[in-house]
């Protein structure tokens, strides 16, 4: 006999209004009073992607797998566009993307979370 797994019903889908909450959360408590640095940045960006990825998996979304990316950089006149491309299940995977700035950094962060059948 051959198990199958059956998609997870909407009530054991994440919120994407709740992975922004968190991605929030963690943006501010770690880069609130910071300024950019360059020497600084790969720690912070290490630190916020630890942080809200260890945030998502308390959460207890069992067969879920989440990636979290950031992008960290100085504020300066230029502008910045960030863009992905995935391929996925749209019934059971999304994202959530949340935008950081101060007078010296923006950060964006974006966690994924994906469906292991």
């Amino acid at each position: 006999m051959v198990d199958t797994i059956t998609p997870p019903s909407f009530s054991q889908k994440p919120s994407k209004e709740r992975m922004k909450q968190i991605i929030a959360e963690v943006q501010t408590s770690i880069l609130q009073n910071e300024k950019y640095t360059s020497d600084n940045a790969s720690a912070q960006t290490k630190k916020l992607s630890d942080e809200v990825r260890d945030r998502l998996r308390d959460l207890g979304l069992d067969r879920y797998k989440f990636l979290v990316q950031v992008v960290l950089g100085e504020q300066r006149t230029e502008g910045v566009h960030v863009g992905c491309r995935c391929l996925w299940d749209a019934d059971t995977d999304n994202y959530a993307s949340q935008t950081f700035t101060n007078d010296s950094m923006f950060c964006v962060v974006t966690a994924y979370w994906i469906y292991q059948y």
